[in-house]
């Protein structure tokens, strides 16, 4: 069962990455989320059911929308190409149904609650593999999106992931918050330079995915537990601290090169003032990471290392985990040269 429903999310993204018709793009996107439905319902708990149904229902809509958007756009052109969506409602329609799907502001409602009744390794999935389809289509249809649009979705973003965040003892919805701001850094970009948002995504999962997965082996949950590591998993502690300031965008770290690429396209073309202010509202996302890297390294549990606690260390993930951690740090030097 778990090798079918690995392969149906493979194969639905993939389908989704490489179609150029919407009803295959469509099709994929629904197997998609039917093939993530069980990973989430895994756990036999109320709460992984309402999570489980809180997606269903969200992503449904958008899907909706997605099909009501692509169907209006082939009755006005008479294309059913991805790359050609003409049609001005259709386009606005289109970026609702995506946004939506990935949830990013104002669409955001559904991904916090989600994840907090997943397991780490489903959170992992959903803000990261999962949002390779929308942003997907993002960028194919991004030369006919008008950037009045995005910006303010992408500045909403920032704003509602940076304040959301800031009040959550939750690792989980921390998270979350998380992706809601990253996600509001690529769409601010992506009609301007799409290539640039693309990275920045891509760096995003490079990050995040060792630090989920130096999450799952101890099951940490929330930010209190956190606070024994030191003790226990010193070089965990390290890696994750180090994660953290580069999700923060903090130089010379990984984080700070897709965020320093899109203020300085944002400058080119004449859009300070919404450079500015996103440079501005990125200190809240700072605050909640400092916070729980303060917890992380600057706190001592009160128990000793002979009581039982959540940080034994599992070698589960140390593979994924030790070939994503240097990219995630230290690519900084190469990535300019990529991007020319």
């Amino acid at each position: 069962a778990l090798f079918m429903i690995t392969l149906g999310i493979i194969i639905s993204t993939l389908t989704v990455t490489s179609a150029n018709h919407w009803l295959t793009a469509w099709l994929g996107l629904e197997l998609n989320m039917i093939s993530i439905l069980p990973v989430i319902t895994k756990q036999k708990h109320p709460r992984s059911t309402e999570a489980a149904t809180k997606y269903f229902l969200t992503q449904a809509m958008a899907s909706a929308l997605l099909l009501f958007s692509s169907t209006l756009n082939a009755w006005q052109t008479g294309s059913w190409d991805i790359t050609q969506l003409n049609n001005k409602l259709s386009c606005i329609l289109m970026i609702s149904a995506l946004t939506m799907k990935m949830g990013a502001a104002p669409a955001h409602f559904w991904l916090p609650e989600v994840l907090q009744g997943s397991t780490l390794t489903t959170t992992l999935l959903i803000t990261t593999w999962q949002k390779i389809a929308p942003i997907t289509l993002l960028y194919m249809i991004s030369n006919h999106i008008q950037s009045n649009i995005l910006l303010p979705i992408g500045l909403l973003s920032i704003l509602v992931g940076g304040w959301g965040g800031i009040n959550q003892t939750q690792l989980r919805k921390m998270m979350a918050y998380s992706s809601i701001a990253h996600l509001g850094w690529t769409m601010t970009v992506i009609s301007i330079a799409p290539n640039i948002a693309l990275t920045n995504i891509i760096i995003y999962m490079a990050i995040s995915t060792p630090f989920f997965l130096l999450l799952t082996s101890p099951s940490s949950k929330t930010l209190q537990t956190m606070t024994t590591t030191w003790a226990h998993a010193p070089t965990a502690t390290i890696i994750m601290m180090l994660l953290l300031l580069s999700m923060a965008g903090l130089p010379p770290l990984t984080g700070f090169t897709p965020k320093l690429l899109i203020l300085d396209k944002l400058v080119m073309h004449k859009l300070t003032p919404v450079a500015t202010t996103m440079a501005i509202l990125s200190l809240l996302s700072l605050t909640f990471y400092l916070r729980t890297m303060y917890l992380l390294a600057s706190t001592t549990s009160p128990t000793t290392t002979q009581s039982t606690t959540l940080w034994r260390l599992k070698p589960n993930y140390y593979q994924i985990t030790t070939i994503l951690t240097p990219i995630a740090l230290f690519n900084i030097t190469i990535l300019p040269a990529l991007l020319t």
